[in-house]
């Protein structure tokens, strides 16, 4: 199934025009919301975490290289 992207950062769920810094500013503010939108009705609900224990960004670290 083929969700039509409605925004323009970015595409079949990919970022487009990505930029390092940017990301750096934004997710360096004491908070980050992140929406995802999966066009399946009206329901909300929120979530709280962190766990930036050494290992957990260590392990995620790896995603990057």
């Amino acid at each position: 199934m083929r969700v039509p992207q409605e925004n323009a950062d970015h595409q079949n769920g990919v970022a487009v025009d990505y930029s390092e810094e940017e990301a750096t500013r934004i997710l360096s503010e004491p908070a980050v919301t992140a929406i995802a939108d999966v066009k399946m009705g009206n329901a909300s609900a929120t979530a709280w975490g962190c766990d930036l224990t050494y290992d957990y960004v260590k392990i995620n670290a790896d995603y990057r290289s």
